[in-house]
């Protein structure tokens, strides 16, 4: 996704929009960022994702305006219709698209931001049973791989990436992609600290310091096999003009 700094960088507090406007965007963003859609009727009849933001954002007008059973109702109704759990509280902002849709559970007290993405079996959970805020704030214009799970009330900045799978349970900084289990940030390679352009010893920050070691190793026995043959066959050409002359 480009242009990510023109992103807001809160999480969701969407002006008030009408119910069919906030559809109608949730909607139209699917073809933006999944190669496989047709048309909008296919989206609107067959995407599981849509139609659980759809649900969700009828129980989360039900539930601000003290309705609370129905809504929870309507959510539970989501839930056995398309396999996604997102409770009526959390807070989403425009154009949310969950990619196939399944396993996704949203928690009570997120909130995610404008122009994010989630893929299958992702989520967003709580690490405690206190009151008050339990559940992450995903800012505008990230990107949620499948299976991640985001634990607690921490923060994933506008424009983050986060991989699949990863288990993520520390904030996460504007703009950065997170791995692994737990969680770390990689940074891109032009930012990293090198010691005479080779091994990088931020070694929290990257993916596989000993398997880029490796590489650059290979690289050197590469380079010196090359010098070798070279040489090699530099004398071999002396030894030829000795035996001629």
């Amino acid at each position: 996704m480009t242009g990510v700094s023109a992103l807001p960088a809160g999480p969701a507090k969407p002006k008030m929009v009408s119910l069919l406007a906030q559809i109608g965007e949730d909607i139209g963003c699917v073809a933006a960022r999944d190669p496989a859609a047709g048309s909008t009727i296919e989206i609107v009849l067959t995407y599981p994702g849509v139609h659980a933001i759809i649900w969700h954002r009828l129980a989360h007008r039900l539930w601000r305006t003290g309705l609370r059973f129905p809504a929870r109702f309507v959510s539970w109704f989501c839930r056995l219709l398309t396999n996604v759990d997102i409770h009526p509280a959390a807070t989403i902002g425009r154009r949310f698209f969950i990619d196939h849709g399944a396993g996704v559970v949203i928690g009570e007290t997120a909130e995610i931001g404008n122009d994010v993405t989630l893929y299958h079996g992702v989520t967003l959970g709580g690490t405690s049973w206190s009151p008050g805020k339990r559940h992450p704030t995903i800012e505008s214009g990230v990107l949620i791989g499948c299976g991640a799970k985001i634990l607690g009330p921490i923060t994933v900045g506008a424009g983050a990436r986060v991989g699949a799978n990863s288990v993520v349970v520390d904030p996460v900084p504007p703009g950065m992609t997170v791995i692994g289990i737990p969680g770390r940030v990689v940074r891109d390679p032009r930012d990293r600290r090198r010691v005479g352009g080779r091994i990088d010893l931020d070694h929290h920050l990257m993916p596989d310091p000993v398997g880029e070691a490796l590489s650059e190793l290979l690289d050197r026995i590469d380079f010196l096999e090359a010098r070798l043959a070279h040489r090699d066959e530099k004398l071999a050409r002396q030894e030829k003009r000795h035996e001629r002359a």
